[in-house]
């Protein structure tokens, strides 16, 4: 299985804080059947001030210490890139790694705030398109505003955004609200993989395995092996090529 979203590069953001965390979460995601990662820290001006030289450096570390190990594990890195006016200026200075591609597009893992959809969101999506950026909104399922409203993504679903759903949540690990909505997204069709988003070995683990199956029950094994393995591939294929 392939994840585009998680934090395992080591010491960057609130993912893991050092090497032998990095290396414990990847025993777990080999374990689990993940063979490929796009490690995504967080890109969130005042926060977390990644840059692609970073996070490259980070990247490097953790291939190092992978080799070192023995570990099984193909590592790459983009980033989850939080929404906000300095995404513009990321963008333009070419300061913003992307996830991958798709039809032609350079994908952005995007990520809203929690409790809100962004008043002019749809600007900010339509100034992304008009750059051949094509955005995939991280673990809507888990946004405040969807889960009291889930019309609330139709205007950028109507505008070709992907979206990216947390295994975990499929699997009931975020709360029955944040569940339901994610069964809803599968159902519809309109979730374009799932990913892991993971953060440590405790409570949000390197796992895919548990949402791929309550997947396959409501959507059937062959559309369900696709958010894991074929989709991934495809948008992500380029950083292992």
């Amino acid at each position: 299985m392939i994840d585009l979203h998680n934090h395992l590069l080591p010491g960057i953001d609130d993912g893991a804080p050092d090497l032998d965390t990095a290396l414990a979460l990847a025993r777990r995601a080999v374990a689990e059947g993940i063979t490929h990662v796009v490690c995504t820290p967080h890109i969130h001006p005042g926060r977390y001030d990644n840059t692609p030289a970073s996070i490259s450096a980070a990247r490097d570390t953790f291939a190092a210490g992978l080799q070192m190990a023995g570990l099984p594990l193909q590592v790459a890195a983009a980033a989850e890139v939080r929404f906000g006016m300095e995404l513009m200026v990321g963008i333009s200075q070419n300061q913003v790694p992307f996830l991958g591609q798709w039809q032609g597009k350079n994908v952005l893992l995007l990520e809203f705030p929690h409790g809100e959809i962004p008043f002019g969101a749809e600007r900010m999506i339509a100034w992304l398109l008009q750059r051949n950026i094509l955005p995939m909104i991280a673990h809507p399922e888990r946004n405040k505003a969807v889960m009291r409203s889930p019309g609330k993504l139709k205007p950028f679903l109507q505008q070709g955004c992907l979206l990216q759903v947390t295994a975990g949540a499929v699997a009931g690990r975020f709360g029955p609200a944040a569940e339901e909505i994610a069964h809803q997204l599968l159902e519809q069709g309109v979730v374009t993989i799932l990913a892991s988003d993971a953060h440590n070995l405790e409570h949000r683990p390197p796992v895919l395995r548990d949402g791929l199956e309550q997947a396959a029950r409501l959507i059937g094994d062959a559309r369900a092996e696709a958010l894991v393995r074929h989709t991934p591939w495809e948008i992500g294929q380029h950083h292992f090529l």
